[in-house]
């Protein structure tokens, strides 16, 4: 399953100092991503993805986040490769590896 999204990075309320930067999926996918992963989740519930911003590919995992929507840590390298800062909209695909 991939899922293409544009989404707003985000900086994590709870440890806004150590700068924690998200996108989140769209609540329909994580929906889905759920269905499909029944059982297969890791700890936290995160599901294993290879994502992918402009250029910069990455092995990584999204987590359960609030409102329904599973979110996608956004590392400082690659915001800085792909030029991105809190409040950008980023075009980001996920892919799940697991199934």
């Amino acid at each position: 399953m991939v899922v293409d999204f544009e989404s707003e990075l985000w900086l994590w309320e709870a440890r806004k100092t150590e700068s924690w930067t998200f996108v989140s999926l769209p609540v329909e996918a994580s929906d889905e991503i759920r269905d499909r992963t029944d059982g297969l989740r890791r700890g936290f519930g995160s599901v294993r993805v290879k994502a992918s911003i402009g250029t910069s590919h990455w092995l990584t995992s999204i987590f359960p986040g609030g409102d329904g929507a599973y979110v996608l840590p956004v590392k400082r390298a690659i915001r800085t490769a792909q030029k991105l800062e809190v409040g950008d909209v980023a075009a980001v695909s996920v892919e799940l590896v697991d199934l």
